[in-house]
């Protein structure tokens, strides 16, 4: 019997649903592999296919299996579409060797030229390492890349902190001037604050290429080459390479849940068939996203997409992926409109079996490039198994991320009054992780800042923010705002799972929602940036936020407080909104109640335990008021209850602290 039926009881009913997973997956492996080896040396397609410098010229294969010809034309050529033909190899492979190191070169500009279903159409390279916009034309086309060119890493030695502080970021945006950021000013401005911030994870998006910038990155065009908006290939390698010599890990916004549609620019129709990388009709599109459907049943996008995975970790040294749109993957309706509220709707007619299969495949390989990697996926739907190993019957991940979590905070935030918060089903929505699997808890990703939603802090604050954020200033808004933001955030790392992620800015309230430059904003910047301007503002209140994030992230590190699953609840009590719990020697209480102060709050303890004050929202070095005196709470024996023990502390409205737990050695009584 798989371990995640022992660890899931209530899925025993689907331990046939169980064996065909691993069925397929054991299957598949076995196709791919039928002469034994491993799936680190299947994924080469990068290797062999491709434009690469070799001895005496330079060669270029591609694989087209639909087409009747193939044409590399380009600068080295004057453009010329029909004058170097490839040579049709076999089973859908094609090949060119150019004589001679100077035929090609660095920068070299480049498309494929494609005669099938009686057209002949321009593409750019399926391996393209470098693919750039001429800025006269518009047009998209690749450019060569010396792949003998060797970067000076400095990393051999890198190894990641053992748990997540995960700072997501977006390079192009990631700067205050109205223009796209690159990667050397990622390097060398943005690097500094996430490690002086505490977090030990940058989690870069839109790194792969995509034509239209506002689509966030989510619209892959050229799965091989690092995005040409921020700069070039070696920028790129400069900024993982710091990252690591910062002890920071790098993880990609891996997007394998679908593919830009375009023909011109994309994979798409690129030997005149759609099926060559996706499905056909219907099932090969995405209804909500209007992007182009992988078929993972299919050997030959399999090599496609983990030669792309493990190209991304031994080109850029990435340590890892967060995995885009795992939910669509899993089911044929892209889980669009699906609740899923019980098990019967994971094992059914709607599974993508084969994407499981695919998933499970792809973090078999991950682990066998770099035993450290990490994987984290997207998945709203809580697939039983996504984070337990392959070969407990799981699909391999890490983590999850608790995706519900912003949810919750919206809805909590927007629909109900504070004096209504519901403190009990909050903390049920902390807890509300499968067994055996890890998650990363977050208050707001990039989502929830996107044109159409608000981030966190406007949520609270509205517009007040843009006129009373200055310390000289108090505004009931914005004094609710800022508690209930630090609030929030501690109550959601201390609870909700085991790693943290934080989208860039937020941590110091970032004021404005993220509006990429398009025609009906008239290509305007203005939304676009990060304004760290705010956050070094000592007059402002945002620098509050940000040493209150900076020290609680401090403070949860410094006890290694993820090592331990779930929290310990000490007291709840719905109707003065007060609840306590303990992780990894780290005592929780807060109070969210909107104007009830509790002056004798009374927190169950252990027997012989003391607890000094670390860390509270009310300091005053937080934007609060120092009502919550740094003291040292002993343990007292409850008289109406021998045997039980507590501790009294005084607990403002809206306040929350950290106490560290101690105990007294023994004594002989």
């Amino acid at each position: 019997m798989y371990k995640i039926l022992e660890l899931n009881p209530v899925l025993q009913w689907h331990a046939g649903d169980i064996d065909l997973r691993m069925h397929l997956y054991h299957n598949t492996k076995n196709r791919l592999l039928p002469a034994g080896g491993t799936l680190n040396e299947f994924a080469n397609g990068h290797e062999y296919y491709g434009i690469h410098r070799v001895d005496g010229g330079w060669v270029y294969r591609e694989w087209a299996p639909s087409a009747y010809q193939l044409y590399l034309t380009g600068d080295f050529n004057g453009w010329n579409w029909t004058s170097h033909p490839l040579k049709n190899l076999g089973n859908g492979s094609w090949e060119l060797y150019l004589e001679g190191e100077n035929t090609l070169w660095e920068g070299c500009k480049v498309k494929t030229i494609v005669d099938a279903n009686l057209s002949r159409t321009e593409h750019i390279p399926l391996y393209a390492r470098r693919v750039v916009q001429d800025p006269g034309t518009i047009t998209w086309c690749a450019e060569v890349v010396d792949d003998r060119k060797q970067f000076p890493w400095t990393d051999q030695n890198f190894k990641g902190e053992n748990h997540l502080y995960i700072y997501e970021a977006h390079v192009g945006m990631a700067q205050e001037e109205g223009k796209v950021g690159s990667y050397y000013d990622f390097a060398e401005y943005v690097l500094p604050r996430v490690k002086k911030a505490g977090y030990n994870t940058i989690q870069l998006m839109a790194i792969m290429e995509h034509p239209y910038y506002g689509s966030f990155g989510y619209q892959v065009s050229s799965f091989f080459a690092a995005s040409s908006w921020f700069g070039k290939r070696e920028d790129l390698k400069h900024l993982v390479n710091k990252a690591h010599e910062m002890g920071i890990r790098v993880l990609l916004d891996v997007v394998h849940s679908h593919a830009v549609s375009n023909y011109t620019e994309g994979i798409n129709m690129f030997d005149g068939t759609t099926w060559q990388f996706f499905h056909d009709g219907g099932k090969g599109d995405h209804p909500a996203w209007g992007t182009k459907c992988f078929n993972y049943g299919k050997d030959e996008v399999i090599h496609f997409l983990l030669s792309n995975l493990k190209f991304w970790m031994t080109e850029y040294h990435f340590d890892g992926f967060r995995f885009d749109g795992v939910t669509s993957m899993l089911y044929h309706d892209h889980g669009l409109g699906t609740n899923f509220d019980h098990n019967e709707k994971y094992f059914s007619v709607n599974t993508h079996v084969e994407a499981i299969t695919y998933l499970q495949l792809a973090n078999e390989l991950i682990r066998q490039v770099n035993p450290n990697a990490v994987t984290i996926a997207e998945d709203m739907s809580g697939m039983p198994g996504m984070c337990l190993p392959i070969e407990d019957g799981g699909i391999g991940f890490d983590y999850r991320l608790g995706m519900g979590l912003p949810d919750m905070w919206v809805k909590t935030v927007k629909e109900v009054s504070d004096e209504w918060w519901n403190i009990r089903q909050m903390w049920n929505d902390m807890c509300l992780r499968r067994p055996g699997e890890k998650t990363i808890a977050y208050v707001e990703s990039h989502d929830q800042a996107l044109v159409g939603d608000q981030t966190m802090i406007f949520r609270l604050a509205g517009a007040s923010m843009y006129s009373d954020m200055h310390q000289e200033c108090h505004n009931a808004h914005i004094d609710r705002a800022i508690a209930l933001h630090k609030m929030i955030r501690l109550f959601t790392l201390a609870g909700g799972g085991e790693g943290y992620l934080n989208f860039m800015g937020n941590e110091f309230g970032h004021p404005e929602w993220i509006d990429f430059p398009r025609e009906g904003n008239g290509w305007s910047f203005h939304y676009c940036r990060r304004q760290w301007s705010l956050q070094d503002n000592p007059s402002l209140k945002y620098r509050f936020l940000g040493e209150f994030d900076r020290d609680m992230v401090a403070l949860t590190k410094s006890v290694d407080m993820f090592s331990q699953h779930f929290g310990n609840q000490h007291m709840m009590d719905d109707t003065k909104k007060c609840i306590a719990f303990s992780r990894k020697g780290l005592l929780f209480a807060f109070n969210f109640h909107p104007s009830w102060s509790q002056g004798n709050l009374r927190i169950p303890v252990q027997k012989g335990t003391y607890f000094d004050v670390a860390f509270t929202s009310d300091d005053w070095k937080y934007g609060g008021w120092g009502q919550i005196p740094h003291m040292t709470y002993h343990a007292q024996e409850d008289p109406n209850n021998p045997g039980e023990y507590f501790i009294e502390m005084h607990l403002p409205c809206r306040t929350c602290a950290v106490l560290r737990e101690h105990f007294l050695p023994n004594t002989e009584e």
